[in-house]
């Protein structure tokens, strides 16, 4: 797995010559201190409310776990381990069998999901729900035919006077003709197409960090939904990659004068009903905490 990684995207260079360190200012001795970090997820975060990326990115909230992020990571989890059999092998039946192991993972990770059920026998009945989605995938896809160039991949890349664009690729898949496809798996059904903008961000964003980085350009870049069988495939091209990073920009403009201001606004939507958040929020009456001291600047990398 490591040497598919290594294969599959460049090492990140080393901090610039008046970086920021965590010694001092920019210039000064000291330990590099990264540049701030964006992912996919903040960025929509922010997009749909500035107060839940102050929440969940500056102040660092705690939410409630969720049963479906959990089934989400786990399905992930299991689609990944089926790649290390052998071609073959790769069987529905052998998926299944990966799912107790990938769970009792899951919960010496993150104890708190033993909390979501009520007792042995929902906990039960949820693990059917992830392996019928296992079931979908088959549907979709042949796992013996393919040999992912990487799974699970860290991509990220420095943009030039702006942030530092990180994620988490679920799979590459490079062709014998040097062709990369970039593979989302999603648990959930495909949204109605009023509502697809969050995911194809994403993987515009992912496809624009594989661009740079490798200076190859993605030739598709493919949407699984699991919830309903459906796959979302598009072949990006330079101008989308481009628009992509002139949006990423435009965000983190806003999120460094809302971080500089410390005023981060709420944004009402129909989202609001599943928010953690909600009795914080003064939209819905509650107070806004005072943003911990230096937490800014720890959790955005600004001064």
């Amino acid at each position: 797995m490591t040497e598919q990684i290594l294969a599959a995207v460049p090492a990140v260079p080393a901090a610039a010559p008046g970086v920021a360190t965590d010694g001092g200012a920019p210039g000064e001795p000291g330990r590099p201190r990264r540049a701030p970090a964006l992912s996919p997820s903040r960025t929509n975060d922010y997009v749909q409310c500035p107060l839940l990326f102050r929440f969940r990115t500056v102040d660092r909230l705690p939410e409630p776990p969720s049963q479906a992020a959990a089934r989400g990571t786990l399905v992930h989890a299991v689609l990944e381990d089926l790649f290390d059999a052998p071609a073959g092998e790769r069987t529905a039946a052998a998926a299944h069998s990966l799912v107790p192991g990938a769970w009792d993972r899951l919960l010496q990770e993150r104890p708190e999901y033993s909390t979501m059920f009520a007792d042995a026998d929902e906990a039960q009945r949820w693990l059917g729900t992830a392996g019928s989605l296992i079931d979908t995938y088959f549907t979709l896809e042949d796992p013996n035919r393919l040999e992912p160039r990487a799974r699970e991949l860290l991509v990220e890349v420095e943009l030039e006077d702006g942030p530092r664009l990180r994620g988490i690729v679920d799979r590459v898949d490079v062709a014998p003709d040097g062709a990369v496809r970039i593979v989302d798996y999603k648990t959930g059904k495909a949204p109605r197409p009023q509502y697809g903008g969050s995911a194809a961000f994403q993987m515009r964003f992912y496809g624009l960090v594989v661009w740079r980085t490798r200076e190859t350009l993605p030739a598709m870049l493919q949407l699984m939904y699991l919830g309903d069988g459906q796959v979302l495939r598009s072949a990006p091209t330079t101008g989308d990659l481009e628009r992509t990073e002139t949006r990423i920009r435009s965000v983190w403009s806003s999120i460094v004068r809302d971080a500089e201001a410390e005023d981060f606004r709420p944004s009402r939507s129909r989202l609001c009903d599943w928010c953690a958040h909600r009795s914080l929020c003064p939209a819905f009456g509650g107070q806004v905490p005072e943003i911990p001291e230096g937490a800014i600047r720890l959790n955005l990398g600004l001064a």
